[in-house]
């Protein structure tokens, strides 16, 4: 089966997307996990250090394993240097800039939710920016359930809270991710997606580490414990955005990013399991929440099967 056909095919685009969402899911526990473990003394510039150590060393795990399966050393070529740059700095610097500082400054649960924002503003950036399809009644509706959603779990009582350097970052790293989804979609035209995944990690890591170093920030590793975090955290990413790259390139945008809404799923649960401050969200708004979250879901891919019929 050519490639083209063998990521178009509907089981196969479930089952990759959903190995991605779950990968995904997994991060914002783990990262949780990752800052007890490896900067106990928090900080900024020790987060970016954090960040940009896991990404450098998902985007060498990336070329590497790809090379190894494709017998070949894998690099952009020279023209598409410049694309790269322009991914490295939505997807990992700005992405996770943002998302980092916002997860040290609320709760997993809540950041996990938040995080899944990107679903719909990469809808409306593919449809209204880039004009790479078209914004019908059905996607509005699919995305106003969605931000229903956000809102509903950042309600206390009858306060809505949403704090500047947690909620309000994560959804800023969701936009931004929104956009590389977009980006990834167009690139993929002129270079393999995981030569543009794994290069750009390698360069967003390591401007994120030297930036942190610069501004003094400090990890350390304990324990086994801690190296294993951060391993399965770059092999996450690794694994995740060159998978998604490939998806993207060969189907529409919407048809990927549908998936995503997903990954607030598996990650509350993964958060409640290995995270008490699960706890902050009751149960009630929490299912309340994946209800409008799943809404959106079932909207989208109810669209798209008319549509293809």
């Amino acid at each position: 089966m050519e490639k083209n056909k063998f990521f178009t095919h509907p089981l196969v685009i479930t089952l990759c997307a959903l190995l991605c969402c779950a990968l995904w899911g997994s991060a914002t526990p783990f990262i949780k996990i990752g800052y007890a473990l490896i900067m106990p003394h928090g900080g900024v510039p020790s987060t970016l250090v954090f960040a940009g150590i896991r990404f450098f060393g998902a985007g060498l795990l990336t070329v590497l394993i790809y090379s190894v399966g494709r017998r070949r050393v894998l690099y952009p070529r020279k023209e598409n240097l410049g694309r790269v740059g322009i991914i490295a700095c939505f997807q990992t610097v700005i992405q996770y800039l943002f998302f980092y500082i916002g997860l040290a400054n609320t709760s997993g649960v809540k950041g996990t939710i938040l995080s899944g924002s990107s679903t719909f503003f990469a809808i409306l950036v593919s449809c209204l920016i880039f004009r790479m399809e078209k914004l019908n009644l059905k996607k509005i509706v699919a995305c106003l359930l969605g931000f229903t959603g956000i809102i509903l779990v950042n309600i206390n009582g009858l306060t809505f809270e949403m704090n500047l350097l947690g909620d309000t970052f994560v959804l800023f790293s969701a936009i931004s991710l929104a956009i590389s989804s977009v980006l990834m979609k167009r690139f993929s035209r002129f270079e393999d997606p995981v030569v543009l995944s794994g290069y750009q990690f390698i360069l967003g890591g390591a401007v994120m580490t030297a930036v942190g170093f610069i501004l003094g920030g400090h990890i350390a590793f304990p324990s086994f414990k801690s190296v294993l975090v951060m391993l399965y955290l770059s092999l996450l990413s690794a694994v995740a955005y060159a998978l998604w790259g490939m998806l993207l390139k060969f189907n529409p945008v919407s048809k990927v990013t549908i998936f995503s809404f997903s990954t607030p799923i598996m990650g509350v649960i993964l958060s409640t399991l290995l995270l008490e401050e699960a706890s902050r969200v009751t149960w009630p708004i929490l299912l309340l929440t994946l209800l409008f979250i799943s809404g959106g879901i079932f909207l989208l891919n109810y669209e798209r099967k008319a549509s293809s019929r």
